[in-house]
């Protein structure tokens, strides 16, 4: 039986969720070989209670999580997680993140990494629903075009619009229910989504594929109304935030925007706070992927999935070797609201 030593960066709501699944998942990760020792968990605040967490394993020390076989970061942001794991990685540390922001801005200083196999990050699109090793899965396609709802807080909001409720007092439910942040502007502006395009670009049609070229095209739900989402029901259409990824005037293009959708569309169909993507190639046709998008138990399940992936021998998440021609088929833009 060999030990795997982990470091776990964040000890939030996922950190907590992840430290409750790896006590449950012991036997079942001792059946492959390797017994997990969680050796420290960096955090802010060492004195704020930690359910769950041994308090001996709580430091604010980035030192202290030098000796390990594995690095996990929960933590969020580019700044300090972002120096961190790259510390990991250039010790040929393997590091496990669910940090979309992370992969899409500071990718120059990731790639090399991510090609070598060290960077599993199954959890950093739609946290438990498993489409980063799926869409891998499908580089024997001619992938056509990629729509997806990737943020459940603005999904949440565009219904409460449906109901006819404005969108500050929307905003402000959201908020309440902890599905939205004090400062709400990654998620209603937009960039959260971006962030988790870019990731699901570099994955499928080009490794180089450029975040702020996506920021450029990202658009919020900020300006919709009830009046506008009661236009688009009387025609028979629903409003959504979509990300895109398509090819438009002989490139690939990534866009994140709010689009009107046919209701019988599959986007269209999805509840309030799920995430879900359609994925159409030219060989397999359309692919639909559904699931929960956030919380603590699922973006943890995702990460616990990528440990298993690395004590099995599986390489971390690679992109794509190399940009993906385009495809000779016309594809239909959605309507822009």
């Amino acid at each position: 039986m060999e030990t795997v030593r982990i470091a776990l960066l964040g000890a939030g709501t996922v950190g907590g969720c992840l430290v409750e699944l790896l006590g449950a998942h012991r036997g079942r990760l001792e059946a492959f070989g390797y017994r997990p020792e969680l050796v420290s968990v960096l955090v802010r605040d060492a004195g704020k209670p930690r359910p769950g967490i041994p308090p001996h394993l709580l430091t604010t020390d980035p030192a202290a999580i030098a000796e390990a076989d594995v690095l996990i970061e929960v933590m969020g942001g580019t700044k300090l997680a972002g120096e961190l794991v790259l510390r990991a990685l250039e010790a040929d540390t393997p590091v496990i993140t669910a940090n979309k922001a992370l992969l899409a801005e500071r990718w120059g200083e990731l790639r090399g990494y991510a090609e070598a196999g060290l960077l599993y990050y199954e959890a950093s699109v739609m946290a438990g629903t498993p489409v980063i090793g799926a869409l891998q899965s499908l580089w024997g396609n001619r992938l056509l075009e990629l729509h997806g709802i990737l943020n459940g807080t603005c999904n949440y909001i565009l219904g409460r619009l449906e109901a006819g409720i404005p969108y500050a007092q929307a905003l402000k439910e959201a908020q309440d229910k902890g599905y939205a942040e004090a400062d709400p502007t990654l998620d209603v502006g937009g960039f959260d989504a971006a962030h988790k395009l870019t990731v699901l670009s570099r994955l499928t049609v080009d490794p180089d594929f450029a975040w702020e070229e996506v920021r450029a095209n990202t658009r919020g739900i900020e300006h919709l109304t009830p009046e506008l989402l009661d236009e688009a029901r009387a025609n028979g259409q629903v409003i959504r935030l979509v990300a895109s990824l398509f090819p438009e005037g002989g490139r690939w293009v990534g866009k994140v925007r709010p689009v009107r959708l046919p209701a019988s569309h599959p986007l269209a169909l999805m509840g309030s706070v799920r995430n879900a993507m359609v994925c159409r190639t030219q060989e397999v046709g359309e692919l639909v992927f559904s699931g929960a998008g956030a919380g603590g138990h699922v973006t943890a399940s995702a990460v616990l999935g990528d440990l298993y992936r690395l004590v099995s021998g599986q390489p971390g998440h690679l992109p794509i070797p190399n940009a993906l021609p385009l495809p000779d088929i016309r594809v239909e833009a959605l309507e822009e609201a």
